[in-house]
Protein backbone atom coordinates (compact mmCIF):
# COMPACT_ATOMS: atom_id res chain seq x y z
CA UNK A 1 0.00 0.00 0.00
CA UNK A 2 1.41 3.34 -1.05
CA UNK A 3 0.72 6.34 1.19
CA UNK A 4 0.27 9.77 -0.34
CA UNK A 5 2.56 12.13 1.61
CA UNK A 6 0.02 14.95 1.17
CA UNK A 7 -2.66 12.92 2.93
CA UNK A 8 -0.65 12.60 6.13
CA UNK A 9 0.69 16.18 6.13
CA UNK A 10 -2.21 17.66 8.16
CA UNK A 11 -1.83 14.93 10.79
CA UNK A 12 1.93 15.45 10.93
CA UNK A 13 1.53 19.20 11.38
CA UNK A 14 -1.05 18.64 14.10
CA UNK A 15 1.33 16.27 15.90
CA UNK A 16 4.25 18.70 15.66
CA UNK A 17 2.16 21.62 16.93
CA UNK A 18 0.75 19.64 19.85
CA UNK A 19 4.22 18.31 20.72
CA UNK A 20 5.71 21.80 20.67
CA UNK A 21 2.97 23.05 22.97
CA UNK A 22 3.77 20.31 25.50
CA UNK A 23 7.53 20.70 25.35
CA UNK A 24 9.38 23.22 27.49
CA UNK A 25 11.11 26.01 25.62
CA UNK A 26 14.89 26.20 25.32
CA UNK A 27 16.41 29.12 27.19
CA UNK A 28 18.77 31.81 25.91
CA UNK A 29 20.49 31.35 29.26
CA UNK A 30 22.07 27.95 29.76
CA UNK A 31 23.27 26.89 33.19
CA UNK A 32 25.37 23.80 33.71
CA UNK A 33 23.74 20.74 35.30
CA UNK A 34 24.57 20.09 38.95
CA UNK A 35 28.04 18.63 39.43
CA UNK A 36 30.43 18.01 42.29
CA UNK A 37 33.13 20.48 43.30
CA UNK A 38 35.43 21.09 46.23
CA UNK A 39 33.81 23.10 49.04
CA UNK A 40 36.48 25.81 48.97
CA UNK A 41 35.93 26.42 45.25
CA UNK A 42 32.48 27.86 46.04
CA UNK A 43 33.23 29.54 49.34
CA UNK A 44 32.38 26.68 51.71
CA UNK A 45 34.66 25.87 54.64
CA UNK A 46 35.84 22.22 54.49
CA UNK A 47 36.63 22.23 58.22
CA UNK A 48 33.16 23.43 59.17
CA UNK A 49 31.62 20.94 56.75
CA UNK A 50 33.34 18.20 58.77
CA UNK A 51 31.55 19.49 61.88
CA UNK A 52 28.18 19.28 60.13
CA UNK A 53 28.98 15.76 59.00
CA UNK A 54 29.95 14.80 62.55
CA UNK A 55 26.62 16.15 63.83
CA UNK A 56 24.72 13.91 61.43
CA UNK A 57 26.91 10.93 62.27
CA UNK A 58 26.22 11.47 65.97
CA UNK A 59 22.46 11.59 65.33
CA UNK A 60 22.64 8.10 63.79
CA UNK A 61 25.00 6.78 66.48
CA UNK A 62 22.64 8.00 69.22
CA UNK A 63 19.69 6.41 67.37
CA UNK A 64 17.90 9.73 67.06
CA UNK A 65 17.26 8.58 63.50
CA UNK A 66 17.48 5.27 61.64
CA UNK A 67 18.95 6.87 58.52
CA UNK A 68 19.15 9.96 56.32
CA UNK A 69 20.47 11.48 53.12
CA UNK A 70 21.73 15.07 53.15
CA UNK A 71 22.80 17.24 50.24
CA UNK A 72 24.24 20.77 50.05
CA UNK A 73 24.64 22.78 46.83
CA UNK A 74 26.26 26.19 46.38
CA UNK A 75 26.54 28.11 43.13
CA UNK A 76 25.27 25.05 41.28
CA UNK A 77 27.98 22.80 42.72
CA UNK A 78 27.40 19.84 45.01
CA UNK A 79 29.72 20.23 47.98
CA UNK A 80 28.15 17.61 50.25
CA UNK A 81 26.08 14.52 49.50
CA UNK A 82 26.04 11.86 52.17
CA UNK A 83 23.97 8.82 53.18
CA UNK A 84 24.01 7.63 56.78
CA UNK A 85 22.39 4.86 58.77
CA UNK A 86 19.82 2.42 57.49
CA UNK A 87 17.15 2.40 54.81
CA UNK A 88 15.64 -0.59 56.61
CA UNK A 89 16.59 -1.15 60.24
CA UNK A 90 15.02 -4.61 60.36
CA UNK A 91 17.09 -6.05 57.52
CA UNK A 92 20.16 -3.89 58.17
CA UNK A 93 20.01 -2.44 54.66
CA UNK A 94 22.39 0.52 54.49
CA UNK A 95 21.20 3.91 53.30
CA UNK A 96 22.45 4.95 49.83
CA UNK A 97 22.77 8.43 48.33
CA UNK A 98 20.28 7.55 45.58
CA UNK A 99 17.68 6.25 48.06
CA UNK A 100 14.08 7.14 47.22
CA UNK A 101 11.95 8.85 49.89
CA UNK A 102 8.26 9.63 50.14
CA UNK A 103 8.39 13.42 50.03
CA UNK A 104 4.71 13.99 50.93
CA UNK A 105 4.00 17.76 51.06
CA UNK A 106 7.15 18.58 49.11
CA UNK A 107 4.82 17.63 46.25
CA UNK A 108 3.08 20.98 46.80
CA UNK A 109 5.92 23.02 45.37
CA UNK A 110 5.84 20.96 42.18
CA UNK A 111 2.05 21.34 41.82
CA UNK A 112 2.36 25.10 42.42
CA UNK A 113 5.02 25.21 39.71
CA UNK A 114 2.67 23.45 37.29
CA UNK A 115 -0.07 25.97 38.09
CA UNK A 116 2.23 28.90 37.38
CA UNK A 117 3.40 27.31 34.12
CA UNK A 118 -0.21 27.29 32.94
CA UNK A 119 -0.67 30.82 34.27
CA UNK A 120 2.27 31.92 32.12
CA UNK A 121 0.40 30.51 29.12
CA UNK A 122 -2.55 32.81 29.83
CA UNK A 123 -4.91 30.03 30.88
CA UNK A 124 -6.26 31.98 33.88
CA UNK A 125 -5.66 34.87 36.26
CA UNK A 126 -4.58 34.29 39.85
CA UNK A 127 -7.70 36.01 41.14
CA UNK A 128 -10.09 34.01 38.98
CA UNK A 129 -12.60 32.02 41.06
CA UNK A 130 -11.82 28.32 41.04
CA UNK A 131 -15.49 27.70 40.22
CA UNK A 132 -14.76 29.03 36.73
CA UNK A 133 -12.89 25.75 36.13
CA UNK A 134 -14.45 23.47 38.77
CA UNK A 135 -18.11 24.58 38.96
CA UNK A 136 -18.77 22.50 42.10
CA UNK A 137 -16.97 25.21 44.11
CA UNK A 138 -19.61 27.80 43.23
CA UNK A 139 -21.34 29.39 46.26
CA UNK A 140 -19.04 28.08 49.03
CA UNK A 141 -20.42 27.63 52.55
CA UNK A 142 -18.76 28.21 55.93
CA UNK A 143 -19.29 25.81 58.84
CA UNK A 144 -21.55 27.33 61.51
CA UNK A 145 -22.94 24.66 63.89
CA UNK A 146 -21.91 21.03 64.33
CA UNK A 147 -23.53 18.07 66.13
CA UNK A 148 -21.03 15.50 67.40
CA UNK A 149 -23.75 12.89 67.86
CA UNK A 150 -24.48 12.45 64.16
CA UNK A 151 -21.89 14.77 62.51
CA UNK A 152 -24.66 16.89 61.02
CA UNK A 153 -23.94 20.59 60.60
CA UNK A 154 -25.30 23.91 59.42
CA UNK A 155 -23.55 26.50 57.27
CA UNK A 156 -23.73 30.11 56.21
CA UNK A 157 -22.83 31.45 52.79
CA UNK A 158 -19.21 32.56 52.41
CA UNK A 159 -18.76 36.25 51.63
CA UNK A 160 -16.67 35.58 48.52
CA UNK A 161 -15.61 32.92 46.05
CA UNK A 162 -12.42 30.89 46.46
CA UNK A 163 -9.76 32.09 44.01
CA UNK A 164 -6.68 30.41 42.60
CA UNK A 165 -4.57 32.80 44.69
CA UNK A 166 -6.42 31.70 47.84
CA UNK A 167 -5.57 28.10 47.02
CA UNK A 168 -1.88 28.83 46.35
CA UNK A 169 -1.59 30.60 49.72
CA UNK A 170 -3.72 28.22 51.86
CA UNK A 171 -6.26 30.95 52.55
CA UNK A 172 -9.15 29.19 50.78
CA UNK A 173 -10.83 28.17 54.04
CA UNK A 174 -10.60 24.47 53.16
CA UNK A 175 -9.54 21.91 55.77
CA UNK A 176 -7.14 18.98 55.81
CA UNK A 177 -9.01 15.89 56.93
CA UNK A 178 -7.03 13.65 59.27
CA UNK A 179 -4.39 16.27 60.15
CA UNK A 180 -6.81 19.18 60.51
CA UNK A 181 -6.60 21.10 63.77
CA UNK A 182 -10.39 21.16 64.07
CA UNK A 183 -11.90 17.83 65.11
CA UNK A 184 -15.20 18.74 63.47
CA UNK A 185 -13.54 19.14 60.11
CA UNK A 186 -11.72 15.84 60.51
CA UNK A 187 -15.04 14.09 61.14
CA UNK A 188 -16.75 15.77 58.18
CA UNK A 189 -13.93 14.87 55.78
CA UNK A 190 -13.77 11.29 57.01
CA UNK A 191 -17.50 10.78 56.64
CA UNK A 192 -17.36 12.18 53.09
CA UNK A 193 -14.56 9.74 52.18
CA UNK A 194 -12.02 12.40 51.22
CA UNK A 195 -8.63 10.96 50.20
CA UNK A 196 -5.59 13.04 51.16
CA UNK A 197 -2.74 11.25 49.38
CA UNK A 198 -2.53 7.48 48.98
CA UNK A 199 -5.49 5.46 47.74
CA UNK A 200 -6.22 1.77 47.17
CA UNK A 201 -9.87 1.98 46.01
CA UNK A 202 -9.69 3.64 42.60
CA UNK A 203 -10.12 7.27 43.63
CA UNK A 204 -9.42 9.99 41.05
CA UNK A 205 -8.71 13.69 41.45
CA UNK A 206 -11.99 14.51 39.73
CA UNK A 207 -14.14 12.47 42.13
CA UNK A 208 -12.16 13.46 45.22
CA UNK A 209 -12.08 17.21 44.57
CA UNK A 210 -15.72 17.41 43.50
CA UNK A 211 -16.68 15.74 46.80
CA UNK A 212 -14.43 18.16 48.67
CA UNK A 213 -16.11 21.12 46.96
CA UNK A 214 -19.44 20.23 48.63
CA UNK A 215 -18.01 20.38 52.16
CA UNK A 216 -18.04 23.44 54.44
CA UNK A 217 -15.10 25.82 54.88
CA UNK A 218 -13.35 26.77 58.12
CA UNK A 219 -13.73 30.46 57.33
CA UNK A 220 -14.41 32.96 54.60
CA UNK A 221 -11.82 32.73 51.81
CA UNK A 222 -8.88 35.09 52.16
CA UNK A 223 -9.14 35.63 55.91
CA UNK A 224 -6.00 33.84 57.11
CA UNK A 225 -3.58 30.97 56.50
CA UNK A 226 -4.95 27.50 57.30
CA UNK A 227 -2.91 24.55 56.05
CA UNK A 228 -5.27 22.58 53.86
CA UNK A 229 -6.04 20.51 50.78
CA UNK A 230 -5.88 23.68 48.69
CA UNK A 231 -2.98 22.37 46.61
CA UNK A 232 -4.89 19.12 45.98
CA UNK A 233 -7.58 21.27 44.37
CA UNK A 234 -4.90 22.92 42.23
CA UNK A 235 -3.68 19.50 41.14
CA UNK A 236 -7.11 18.87 39.67
CA UNK A 237 -7.09 22.38 38.16
CA UNK A 238 -3.91 21.41 36.29
CA UNK A 239 -5.70 18.36 34.92
CA UNK A 240 -8.77 20.37 33.86
CA UNK A 241 -6.81 23.16 32.16
CA UNK A 242 -4.11 21.01 30.53
CA UNK A 243 -6.30 18.04 29.64
CA UNK A 244 -3.64 15.71 31.07
CA UNK A 245 -3.52 13.53 34.21
CA UNK A 246 -1.36 15.22 36.83
CA UNK A 247 1.33 12.54 36.80
CA UNK A 248 1.66 12.88 33.02
CA UNK A 249 1.88 16.69 33.20
CA UNK A 250 4.61 16.44 35.82
CA UNK A 251 6.58 13.89 33.80
CA UNK A 252 6.29 15.64 30.43
CA UNK A 253 6.55 19.25 31.53
CA UNK A 254 8.78 19.18 34.64
CA UNK A 255 10.51 15.88 35.46
CA UNK A 256 11.79 14.89 32.02
CA UNK A 257 13.01 18.40 31.10
CA UNK A 258 14.87 18.67 34.43
CA UNK A 259 16.25 15.13 34.30
CA UNK A 260 14.31 14.05 37.41
CA UNK A 261 14.26 10.35 36.53
CA UNK A 262 13.59 9.09 40.06
CA UNK A 263 10.50 11.15 40.92
CA UNK A 264 7.17 9.32 40.66
CA UNK A 265 3.76 8.88 42.24
CA UNK A 266 3.94 5.10 41.89
CA UNK A 267 7.38 3.61 41.47
CA UNK A 268 8.25 1.46 38.46
CA UNK A 269 9.42 -2.00 39.45
CA UNK A 270 13.11 -1.33 38.88
CA UNK A 271 13.11 1.53 41.43
CA UNK A 272 11.27 -0.27 44.24
CA UNK A 273 14.45 -1.70 45.84
CA UNK A 274 15.68 1.86 46.45
CA UNK A 275 12.61 2.93 48.45
CA UNK A 276 13.35 3.68 52.11
CA UNK A 277 11.12 2.06 54.74
CA UNK A 278 8.98 4.27 56.97
CA UNK A 279 10.14 3.93 60.58
CA UNK A 280 8.37 4.80 63.84
CA UNK A 281 9.66 4.88 67.44
CA UNK A 282 8.56 1.85 69.48
CA UNK A 283 9.94 0.78 72.87
CA UNK A 284 12.85 3.22 72.43
CA UNK A 285 13.79 1.66 69.09
CA UNK A 286 13.04 2.39 65.44
CA UNK A 287 10.79 -0.19 63.77
CA UNK A 288 9.15 -0.41 60.35
CA UNK A 289 5.76 1.27 60.27
CA UNK A 290 2.63 -0.74 59.59
CA UNK A 291 -0.88 0.37 58.59
CA UNK A 292 -1.85 0.69 62.26
CA UNK A 293 1.13 2.95 62.95
CA UNK A 294 0.23 5.75 60.54
CA UNK A 295 2.21 4.59 57.54
CA UNK A 296 1.24 2.22 54.76
CA UNK A 297 4.34 0.16 53.84
CA UNK A 298 2.92 -0.49 50.35
CA UNK A 299 2.79 3.21 49.44
CA UNK A 300 3.96 4.08 46.76
CA UNK A 301 4.56 0.57 45.45
CA UNK A 302 0.95 -0.50 45.08
CA UNK A 303 -2.43 1.18 45.32
CA UNK A 304 -5.09 2.18 42.86
CA UNK A 305 -2.58 4.10 40.71
CA UNK A 306 -5.43 6.37 39.62
CA UNK A 307 -5.13 9.11 42.25
CA UNK A 308 -2.39 11.72 41.93
CA UNK A 309 -2.59 14.12 44.86
CA UNK A 310 -1.42 17.66 44.21
CA UNK A 311 -0.74 18.09 47.91
CA UNK A 312 1.28 14.93 48.56
CA UNK A 313 2.14 11.53 47.20
CA UNK A 314 5.35 11.91 45.21
CA UNK A 315 8.54 10.02 45.99
CA UNK A 316 11.96 11.32 45.00
CA UNK A 317 15.68 11.51 45.73
CA UNK A 318 17.79 14.30 47.18
CA UNK A 319 19.49 14.75 43.80
CA UNK A 320 16.25 15.00 41.84
CA UNK A 321 14.78 17.57 44.22
CA UNK A 322 18.01 19.57 44.12
CA UNK A 323 17.61 19.92 40.34
CA UNK A 324 14.10 21.27 40.88
CA UNK A 325 15.30 23.80 43.46
CA UNK A 326 18.31 24.82 41.38
CA UNK A 327 15.91 25.66 38.56
CA UNK A 328 14.32 28.20 40.91
CA UNK A 329 17.68 29.64 41.99
CA UNK A 330 18.58 29.96 38.29
CA UNK A 331 15.52 32.13 37.73
CA UNK A 332 13.40 29.36 36.19
CA UNK A 333 16.00 27.70 33.94
CA UNK A 334 18.07 24.53 34.33
CA UNK A 335 20.57 23.07 31.87
CA UNK A 336 19.23 25.19 29.02
CA UNK A 337 15.54 24.40 29.58
CA UNK A 338 13.19 27.10 30.81
CA UNK A 339 10.42 25.97 33.14
CA UNK A 340 9.33 29.40 34.45
CA UNK A 341 10.13 33.02 33.76
CA UNK A 342 12.33 34.89 36.23
CA UNK A 343 9.49 37.40 36.60
CA UNK A 344 7.04 34.63 37.49
CA UNK A 345 9.35 33.42 40.24
CA UNK A 346 9.59 36.95 41.63
CA UNK A 347 5.79 36.99 41.87
CA UNK A 348 5.75 33.57 43.54
CA UNK A 349 8.25 34.63 46.21
CA UNK A 350 6.63 38.02 46.87
CA UNK A 351 4.66 38.67 50.05
CA UNK A 352 1.06 37.62 49.46
CA UNK A 353 -0.35 39.27 52.60
CA UNK A 354 -0.24 35.92 54.38
CA UNK A 355 1.74 35.38 57.58
CA UNK A 356 2.35 31.78 58.59
CA UNK A 357 0.75 30.93 61.94
CA UNK A 358 3.37 30.25 64.61
CA UNK A 359 6.29 31.03 62.26
CA UNK A 360 7.55 34.50 63.04
CA UNK A 361 9.74 35.76 60.27
CA UNK A 362 8.06 33.79 57.49
CA UNK A 363 5.23 34.49 55.08
CA UNK A 364 3.59 32.42 52.39
CA UNK A 365 4.26 33.24 48.78
CA UNK A 366 2.67 31.27 45.95
CA UNK A 367 3.58 27.71 46.86
CA UNK A 368 6.38 28.28 49.39
CA UNK A 369 7.11 29.59 52.87
CA UNK A 370 9.49 32.53 52.44
CA UNK A 371 11.78 34.20 55.00
CA UNK A 372 11.26 37.92 55.63
CA UNK A 373 13.52 40.54 57.21
CA UNK A 374 12.37 39.33 60.63
CA UNK A 375 14.06 35.99 59.98
CA UNK A 376 17.50 37.62 60.11
CA UNK A 377 16.94 38.76 63.69
CA UNK A 378 15.48 35.40 64.70
CA UNK A 379 18.47 33.50 63.28
CA UNK A 380 18.85 30.12 61.66
CA UNK A 381 16.24 30.80 58.97
CA UNK A 382 18.41 31.96 56.11
CA UNK A 383 18.58 35.18 54.14
CA UNK A 384 15.59 37.26 53.15
CA UNK A 385 13.87 35.40 50.31
CA UNK A 386 14.90 31.90 51.40
CA UNK A 387 12.08 29.54 50.47
CA UNK A 388 11.30 26.18 52.02
CA UNK A 389 8.85 23.45 52.98
CA UNK A 390 8.86 19.89 54.27
CA UNK A 391 6.97 16.63 54.26
CA UNK A 392 5.09 14.50 56.78
CA UNK A 393 7.72 11.74 56.72
CA UNK A 394 10.41 14.12 58.00
CA UNK A 395 11.84 15.50 54.77
CA UNK A 396 12.99 19.11 54.47
CA UNK A 397 14.47 21.51 51.96
CA UNK A 398 15.44 25.16 51.74
CA UNK A 399 16.91 27.30 48.97
CA UNK A 400 18.53 30.71 49.47
CA UNK A 401 18.67 32.96 46.38
CA UNK A 402 21.03 35.46 48.04
CA UNK A 403 23.67 32.92 49.06
CA UNK A 404 22.80 30.59 46.15
CA UNK A 405 22.61 27.69 48.60
CA UNK A 406 20.38 24.60 48.65
CA UNK A 407 20.02 22.35 51.67
CA UNK A 408 18.10 19.07 51.56
CA UNK A 409 17.83 16.53 54.36
CA UNK A 410 15.63 13.49 53.80
CA UNK A 411 14.50 11.06 56.48
CA UNK A 412 11.62 8.61 56.56
CA UNK A 413 10.12 8.66 60.03
CA UNK A 414 6.82 9.32 61.76
CA UNK A 415 6.85 10.49 65.36
CA UNK A 416 9.88 11.17 67.50
CA UNK A 417 11.39 14.56 68.24
CA UNK A 418 14.91 14.71 66.86
CA UNK A 419 16.87 17.93 66.22
CA UNK A 420 18.73 17.26 62.96
CA UNK A 421 16.36 19.44 60.91
CA UNK A 422 17.07 22.73 62.64
CA UNK A 423 20.69 21.82 63.32
CA UNK A 424 21.32 21.03 59.65
CA UNK A 425 19.94 24.32 58.40
CA UNK A 426 21.64 26.38 61.09
CA UNK A 427 24.99 24.73 60.42
CA UNK A 428 24.74 25.03 56.63
CA UNK A 429 24.85 28.80 57.03
CA UNK A 430 27.91 28.53 59.26
CA UNK A 431 29.76 26.89 56.34
CA UNK A 432 29.84 30.01 54.16
CA UNK A 433 33.38 31.38 54.12
CA UNK A 434 33.76 33.98 51.37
Amino acid sequence: MRINPRSILPFLLCFLVSSSLLAQTPSIKKSLPLSEATPQSVGISPERLKKLDAMLEESIKNEELPGLVALIVRNGKIVYHSAKGFADVESGKAMQKDAIFRIASQTKAITSTAVMMLWEEGKFRLDDPISKFIPEFKNPQVLQNFRYGDTSYTTVAANKEITIRHLLTHTSGLGYGMIDGDERMRMIYQKAGIVEAFDTKGMTNEVNIKKLAKLPLHQNPGEKFIYSMSIDVLGYLVEVVSGMPLDRFFKDRIFSPLGMKDTWYYLPENLIPRLVEIHVPHDEKWVKAGPNMGGDPYFPISGSKTHFSGGGGLSSTAMDYAKFLQMYLNGGEYNGVRILSRNTIETMMAYQMVDLDGNEGKYHGLGFAVSSQKSIAKGGMGSVGTFEWGGAFNTQYFADPKENVIGIILKQTLGGNEPTGWKFKQMVYSLIDD
